[in-house]
């Protein structure tokens, strides 16, 4: 394959109109990749070597710096070591974080950028139902809690499943706008179906720079200001969340140290609000040491974190096979995108539905790290905020 890179600057279509329903897109504050066509699928760990490969011509003095070229944009899943999937666009749009765009073509792809002038049909009227039982799930949580009372693990992640219904094929792309409006600030991604607003940032490898903000830890939020800074002074107070949040803290940055020269992380954890939840958040940041691993390595070392999956990871996994009851499909593992360097942006796959074939139908997941304090009554409602997220977007008058 060859492709070539030219500067596009005069493109000042916004991503998501890229993208549009059909499309692969990682964006966030407007940085990221959208791409029309496929040039090639391949496997995840393949992904690097293949870019590498390619015949690239780049019609422009300057170095058009990471992600301005051939990319993969993709999935892992939340079981560790199962196969996950990439798709290297025909045509690729990248908005740098420096305000600079690039256009790359493979094999001369001549995708129309430009959004249709024709609507697709939008659903008129929906419906919701639970597809994990509320009483299993609340048993589950009470399972594990008991666990880690025992000293069996120190958290496992429980998760619920709901169905949303349509009369009439979902408008993926105004699904993407509405998410556009809402949760800008969140990665928003959209790949076969598979579509959501992630505000946590898993790994990200610009150059010989790495970074991370795990989020857990979460409260609603209402909507009202003295009321969630109210909420927010108790997030940061709650030992059952803070020992929540501590557990992810540690593993992805003990996951991540063996590849880096050095590696900072703030001392204490931040709010991170996005439209309809609060969370507590850390970032990290380092160099890392040469050679240097892709992104994709460490995608795969650190999929699932705590914040997804539990610790110890095997024992977490098995209690979540053992009560969980809920096919988790793309949910709780990774997406993003990958350069021929190995540079890239991932985000764990949450807020997120995965659509039929047909676009009739979409799958929500939601979950929530338990620990010996946990309340299952009170883990329910937190779920019930998450949903929230990928609700709005998806169903509208």
């Amino acid at each position: 394959m060859r492709a070539v890179v030219r500067p596009a600057d005069h493109i000042e279509l916004d991503l998501t109109d890229i993208a549009r329903g059909d499309g692969p897109l990682f964006v966030r504050d407007g940085v990221g990749v959208a791409g029309r066509g496929i040039a090639a699928r391949l496997p995840a760990d393949d992904a690097v070597k293949v870019l590498g490969e390619l015949d690239v011509t780049v019609e422009c003095d300057d170095d058009p710096g990471p992600g301005a070229g051939p990319v993969a944009i993709g999935w892992v899943p939340y079981r560790p070591g199962e196969p996950g999937e990439m798709i290297v666009p025909a045509t690729i749009v990248r908005a740098g974080p420096d305000g600079r765009r690039w256009i790359t073509r493979i094999d001369g792809a001549t995708d129309e950028l430009a959004p249709s002038a024709t609507a697709p049909p939008s659903a008129t009227a929906y419906g919701i139902a639970p597809v994990t039982p509320v009483e299993g799930y609340l048993g589950a949580v009470a399972h594990v809690r008991d666990a880690v009372r025992s000293g069996a693990l120190t958290k496992a992640v429980i998760a619920r499943e709901i169905a949303v219904t349509a009369d009439r094929p979902i408008d993926v792309h105004g699904v993407l706008r509405r998410l556009e409006a809402s949760f800008g600030s969140s990665y928003r991604y959209a790949l076969d179906g598979f579509i959501g607003a992630s505000p946590e940032l898993l790994v990200e490898i610009e150059g010989r720079t790495v970074r991370s903000y795990p989020l857990a830890g979460t409260a609603a939020r209402s909507g009202d200001v003295d009321r969630d800074a109210a909420t927010a002074a108790q997030l940061l107070a709650s030992t059952k969340n803070q020992l929540e949040h501590r557990v992810v803290i540690d593993v992805i940055h003990d996951t991540l140290l063996p590849w880096c020269s050095y590696l900072d992380w703030e001392p204490e954890p931040s709010i991170i609000t996005v439209a309809n939840v609060q969370h507590l958040g850390t970032r990290m940041e380092g160099q890392l040491s040469a050679p240097p691993p892709t992104v994709v390595e460490l995608v795969r070392a650190l999929t699932p974190t705590p914040a997804l999956g539990g610790h110890p990871r095997a024992d977490a996994l098995a209690m979540i096979d053992a009560v969980e009851g809920v096919d988790r499909d793309r949910y709780g593992g990774a997406v993003g995108w990958v350069d021929a360097r190995g540079n890239g942006t991932w985000a764990v796959a949450i807020r997120c539905a995965e659509l039929s074939p047909d676009r009739r139908r979409a799958r929500l997941w939601a979950g929530g790290g338990i620990v010996a304090g946990s309340d299952p009554l009170a883990e329910l409602a937190e779920t019930q905020a998450k949903f929230q997220a990928m609700l709005s977007a998806l169903i509208r008058p």
